[in-house]
């Protein structure tokens, strides 16, 4: 079965084929560098880093851009609060955001293109708009011309005469059309400013990523992603001046994941529910956020609450456990390979069922429900009068396999889990029960090694951390 994506500009689910054989090129549009990100921010960088994920396993070698925007009205307005250099506020939030995602399983991309680095590529990329017709100076700025490019709203679904309703021309702007938008801004008194044929000044947001994209992809790449809140103006706005600018198709197929409420409400500043990814990681184990935010499927709303944060760690914990008792019983399995064949076929079945629903538009939180099945199925073999080695160990390949394809490393030298103690003093309790006294040791003196104290009470075993 072949990779199905659901693709934006055309609302339908289609069969993944790369421009080239076993090559994937991607774009994602990164953050604005002028504070910690939030989680909304967190979203995107850990689902697409979970589609690179899932290409490269399917053995696709992926070309993997995610970008740095580093100039910028807010960064402008937060380097002169602080009284700092622009290129210093932005070196100092792309460390933050690398050392965030960084916790959370992120992948460093194949490259972190900046817009300050890439200025005569974007200056020579407006150069071509102007000169074919497509955008035009005026005192200084530079604007493009929606209306001169025949598909402009075709990503987004909505008519130039829909979208002209809704636009304004802002003080101080020289537009011929409240819709066309500034691919160069005059710079004012103080700013950074780069010089360009129109003057001093610096790039519009939607330029930047064309010239990076093209720069670092060419003129076609397969997928370019974002958040949902970039289907418009900014992507609809890079298709168009990309588009213009070279004639050829500018992304095969867009993706787009959705919003995170906060218990229920749109996350925003006026709302006072903004949660910054630092303080989150600060308080939970970064996996258990990754967990989270793939258990729903990418293109949906994902709520964010504290419960459902803590149930998140609770079925992340189920798995832990089941492999940590599968790892307890490797002492006491057969080195046997007679009679495997039956469950390791189970266990190729869940690798299967695993890649079905990751194939399917990349279904993360299907692909973790069976994730779950193969954990339970772990505990019914453990249940088996005799365990052999090879299946114990095909059990803990499967599943450090597809966790490791979500990006979530099980640390298995990390303390036990409450959970998985009780269930090892439960089956303590049950070889004593059966006068199997070897085992009861060996169980008794693993939870030792880990610093495990047991006490023996007329209420039953307590146990508490050494």
């Amino acid at each position: 079965m072949s990779i199905k994506i659901f693709n934006t500009l055309t609302r339908e689910k289609e069969a993944f084929k790369p421009l080239e054989e076993g090559k994937v090129s991607m774009y994602v549009c990164g953050p604005t560098v002028y504070n910690y990100i939030h989680i909304g921010n967190a979203r995107p960088a850990i689902v697409f880093d979970t589609v690179r994920r899932y290409l490269e396993y399917r053995g696709y070698d992926v070309d993997y851009v995610l970008n740095f925007t580093d100039v910028d009205d807010k960064i402008i307005k937060a380097a002169n609060e602080l009284g700092e250099e622009v290129p210093e506020v932005a070196d100092r939030f792309i460390d933050a955001y690398l050392e965030d995602v960084g916790a959370l399983g992120v992948k460093m991309a194949t490259h972190h293109p900046r817009v300050m680095d890439t200025m005569d590529d974007i200056i020579e990329f407006v150069n071509v708009l102007v000169d074919k017709g497509y955008a035009y100076e005026a005192d200084g700025d530079v604007y493009f011309r929606p209306r001169a490019f025949e598909d402009y709203g075709k990503l987004s679904h909505q008519s130039v005469d829909e979208l002209r309703a809704g636009a304004r021309i802002q003080v101080g702007e020289k537009k011929e059309d409240p819709l066309d938008f500034a691919l160069w801004k005059q710079a004012k008194d103080g700013e950074i400013a780069w010089d360009a044929p129109w003057g001093q000044g610096r790039p519009g947001w939607h330029i930047e990523c064309s010239a990076m994209a093209k720069k670092y992809l060419g003129e076609t790449i397969d997928i370019h992603a974002g958040g949902q809140d970039l289907t418009f103006p900014h992507h609809e706005n890079e298709i168009a001046q990309s588009e213009a600018m070279t004639g050829k198709t500018f992304a095969k197929y867009w993706m787009h994941n959705g919003y995170i409420n906060i218990d229920n409400e749109k996350m925003s500043k006026s709302l006072g529910n903004f949660v910054l990814t630092k303080d989150l990681i600060a308080q939970h184990k970064p996996q258990v956020l990754r967990f989270f935010m793939l258990s729903v499927h990418y293109r949906h709303p994902i709520n964010f609450t504290e419960e459902l944060l803590e149930s998140a760690k609770n079925s992340l914990d189920r798995i832990q456990t089941a492999y940590h008792n599968l790892e307890h019983r490797k002492s006491a399995s057969l080195n046997l390979t007679e009679d495997n064949a039956e469950w390791l076929e189970k266990i190729a079945d869940f690798k299967r069922d695993f890649e079905k629903e990751m194939d399917d538009d990349f279904n993360t939180a299907n692909a973790i429900s069976v994730l779950f099945e193969l954990s339970k199925e772990a505990n019914i073999y453990l249940n088996e009068p005799q365990t052999k080695l090879a299946v114990i160990e095909a059990f803990q390949d499967a599943i450090m396999e597809l966790l490791g394809i979500l990006g979530i490393n099980l640390n298995t030298d990390k303390e036990l889990l409450d959970e998985e103690i009780e269930t090892l003093i439960t089956e303590r309790n049950e070889a004593r029960k059966n006068r199997d006294f070897a085992k009861a040791d060996e169980i008794r003196d693993l939870l030792k090694e880990k610093s495990i104290i047991l006490e023996d009470t007329a209420q039953g075993v307590r146990w508490k951390r050494g």
